[in-house]
């Protein structure tokens, strides 16, 4: 093989690999998912210090607050028409002005809690039970629990 025919192949290998990541890129539904998964995860350690079963801890606090910020920013355009689906519920999108009205409780509840900046478990508490509570208030409206 020459090293023409090489430069060639990959090439076109990038170029393949590069169709492949833009597609994958393309579908808000699967996006929509891996989003929810990481500000699920984010919230698992918070939910547990609030429950007293993890101790307080600052950081991780406001490392998972700025997760759920990043996901309350994005979740909107994860939602065009045509990626109904997963545990996404149709009144997403028959209620557009509701799932947003929604997305903006949950953002401004975020704002408050990273601006209060507790450093306290009993600091935290008032701030943070918002944001947990504009989740189940979504969840309960515009999500489909999958088994």
């Amino acid at each position: 093989m020459t090293t023409s025919s090489s430069l060639r192949h990959l090439f076109l290998a990038l170029a393949i690999s590069a169709t492949s990541i833009a597609i994958a890129g393309d579908d808000p539904a699967h996006e929509r998912h891996e989003l929810m998964e990481g500000v699920r995860d984010a919230a698992k350690p918070v939910g547990a210090m609030l429950k007293g079963e993890k101790e307080f801890d600052a950081d991780t606090l406001q490392k998972s607050l700025a997760t759920f910020a990043k996901g309350s920013e994005k979740l909107g355009d994860l939602v065009p028409e045509g990626s109904e689906g997963g545990e996404a519920a149709p009144a997403i999108w028959e209620d557009p002005d509701g799932f947003a009205a929604a997305i903006q409780e949950w953002s401004d509840a975020i704002s408050a809690a990273v601006d209060a900046n507790p450093q306290s478990l009993d600091a935290a508490k008032p701030v943070v039970g918002p944001v947990f509570g504009a989740c189940k208030n979504c969840h309960d409206s515009y999500r489909i629990e999958e088994d």
